[in-house]
């Protein structure tokens, strides 16, 4: 921990260090309790802003971070003159800060400040293409899709935000994409002044406001690449900004995931029939009367289907969703010359048109076909340096294909981007740390080795409130008695707590099968079993297990992190497995080559770090507020059979454990 002495160094820092102190101004807010520990990082938060330092700290459950880096930022941000950019993982925690931990602070800090959430503006309607697209109706759309764009516009007389999170119904996304804001149509010299634009207002909001909201996803596709990150002089999204990433333990996955190539079979065919779509006869060409662009467009979609069905039978499934492609030239380039055609048709006609939206419509798309084109390109050419790249299977029902590349190594990326002088990045979790204070393991994965760490622990009494119960007469999770024992002994442990238990799985699969062979166990003893992947949303699901006596989750992937459900409703997490990852996905499997290469030990450096991480997030569903009680069940042997479990149970909080 940086020692108070180092931290108190400044009026502002000093300013902030009471307000957090137990007579401060925080401890007028209700339920407010003084933790040391978020004094600290409110204090190191705002030493970091004041210094243009970028800071990296874990706190641990109950420290209350949250409040502990909005009150620097916002006071930060208003005598600086600057905005604060707070990114987060789940809708949870962004409606926590909007609706929770800001109200809180707009009553008790001295300064009026605004805050406002960031959406994608494809959020959004736009009423000039709304009107556009009703006076191009049967150009454009079919009768059913006529019937969903008159829904639309009698919604549009009415809403107040004009967003999707306002429509009660969700819009046929053929539809909603042709009225939807859009970069290059709906700008702030074509809008900016429409009172209606809801886009344009909610940007004005955004400029107004020194708080903005926005989620990893939307960060990093707005961040753009590192080159344009590296062209700043200030800021990462507004000139003068800075930014705060909680649950920053994500960031690395959400990153690699949105830094690099994504080609959407359903995208591109999307796309082309915007322009003309046969089966209709109805597109953008046929409102300019251009036959050659008609034969263009339609000829396109057969030629893509082809393409993206020559790379299928070049794919092997078998294993998942995802198959890696190691070799350039997967198939044979049959469609970047047609899309290169293409795009010169639609810059063609756009040059002949009159009317400036209809020209601002069709640069949009001939944007659209130029990117897809470059992507292909450098997909079967592999051409990016570095990269992994996949084929991945998409849609409901996985009837389409991506082409996708990401870089392997993401810290190098996240330097230039991120963590570059004269800016300030504040990382913030509950879990970064696997057994070194100096939390050098996922500042290398992110690329802030220069950035100061701090690990401040829970204030919670884990001693008191949790009890660990390891398993050994568990067999090995690979022989044959294993699932037997699994519903055995997650019998015995959700009866000696009357259900209130999340039941966590590290595959779907495994999963599935427990759940059917308990289902009769769970019916006998009255227990009510709820299942993640049946068709229930997440939220919901949440909210069933929290209102439901004698309730039983079964949860994969999702349910390790960024779930809360403080009280006795949840008094038991049995932990089914390690959580090491399969690296049957291509980016994970490229990281653990990479790794092999450069001459270390992809298991000692990834994987077994990775897997205490996950199961840090797993442990800390349990105790979410101080008065919270009640048992880690882990039933996988190996953390006390095998050399490496030592690693897991020094990352466990310090609590009883009873092996049994």
């Amino acid at each position: 921990m940086i020692a108070l002495k180092k931290i108190l160094g400044s009026e502002f820092v000093e300013r902030i260090h009471a307000i957090f102190s137990d007579k401060g101004l925080l401890s007028k807010a209700k339920n407010f309790e003084f933790r040391p520990q978020q004094q600290d990082m409110a204090a190191s938060v705002a030493q970091a802003l004041e210094e243009e330092r970028h800071l990296v700290v874990e706190a641990g459950t109950g420290v209350g971070k949250s409040l502990a880096y909005l009150a620097p930022a916002i006071l930060f941000a208003r005598a600086q003159h600057k905005k604060a950019v707070v990114s987060t993982h789940t809708i949870n925690l962004q409606e926590q800060l909007l609706y929770k931990d800001i109200p809180i602070l707009k009553k008790i800090l001295p300064v009026e400040f605004e805050a406002a959430l960031i959406k994608g503006r494809q959020n959004y309607l736009c009423p000039r293409r709304l009107d556009r697209a009703l006076q191009q109706v049967n150009e454009l759309f079919t009768g059913p899709e006529q019937n969903e764009l008159n829904r639309l516009a009698e919604w549009a007389r009415t809403t107040h935000d004009g967003s999707l999170s306002d429509l009660a119904v969700e819009p046929d996304p053929k539809v909603w994409t042709q009225v939807c804001s859009e970069a290059h149509i709906c700008t702030q010299k074509t809008c900016g002044q429409d009172p209606r634009c809801f886009y344009q207002q909610a940007r004005k909001r955004l400029l107004a406001a020194d708080v903005l909201v926005i989620n990893h996803t939307l960060l990093f596709m707005l961040l753009g690449s590192p080159e344009a990150q590296e062209e700043r002089e200030s800021g990462f999204l507004f000139p003068n900004d800075f930014l705060i990433l909680d649950e920053a333990h994500t960031v690395e996955q959400v990153a690699s995931r949105q830094i690099g190539i994504g080609i959407s079979q359903y995208g591109l065919r999307s796309t082309i029939q915007r322009l003309y779509n046969a089966r209709t006869r109805k597109g953008l060409f046929t409102v300019m009367r251009d036959a050659e662009g008609v034969r263009l467009a339609a000829n396109l979609v057969d030629d893509a289907e082809k393409f993206f069905s020559a790379v299928e039978s070049k794919c092997d499934f078998k294993k998942g969703r995802e198959f890696r492609v190691r070799d350039v030239d997967l198939v044979p380039d049959t469609i970047t010359g047609r899309l290169t055609a293409l795009h010169a048709r639609i810059t063609e006609v756009a040059k002949r048109a009159n009317d400036e939206f209809l020209k601002a419509e069709l640069q949009e798309y001939a944007r659209r076909i130029r990117d897809a084109r470059t992507g292909v390109a450098a997909f079967l050419e592999q051409s990016a340096r570095e990269h992994v790249y996949w084929v991945e299977r998409t849609g409901k029902i996985a009837q389409f294909l991506t082409l996708n590349a990401a870089p392997i190594d993401i810290a190098p990326v996240l330097r230039r981007m991120i963590f570059r002088d004269n800016c300030s990045c504040i990382m913030t979790s509950a879990t970064l740390s696997v057994g070194r204070p100096d939390l050098a393991y996922f500042r290398g994965r992110i690329g802030a080795d220069e950035s100061e760490p701090l690990l401040l622990g829970s204030p919670f009494d884990f001693r008191k409130q949790m009890k660990v119960f390891i398993v050994q007469k568990m067999p090995d999770p690979r022989d044959s008695g294993y699932e037997e024992a699994l519903e055995r002994w997650i019998a015995h442990f959700v009866e000696k707590t009357e259900g209130c238990a999340f039941v966590l799985f590290t595959s779907y699969r495994g999963m599935q099968q427990v759940a059917e062979r308990m289902r009769e166990f769970f019916s006998r003893k009255k227990l009510r079993l709820l299942m993640q992947g049946e068709g229930t949303p997440r939220s919901l699901l949440l909210e069933q297990f929290k209102t439901t006596r004698r309730a039983v989750l079964f949860g994969t992937d999702s349910f390790w992190m960024g779930v809360d459900v403080p009280g006795e409703a949840l008094s038991n997490v049995i932990i089914t497995r390690l959580p090491f990852a399969v690296p049957d996905h291509p980016l994970i499997e490229a990281k653990l080559e990479l790794i092999e290469e450069r001459g270390g030990d992809p298991f000692t450096e990834y994987s077994l770090p990775e897997a205490i991480l996950k199961l840090r997030q797993g442990v800390g569903r349990l105790i979410r507020t101080k008065s919270d009680r009640g048992i880690i069940v882990i039933l996988d042997n190996r953390i006390v059979t095998r050399p490496y479990g030592r690693a897991f149970l020094q990352a466990l909080p310090r609590c009883h454990v009873e092996i049994i």
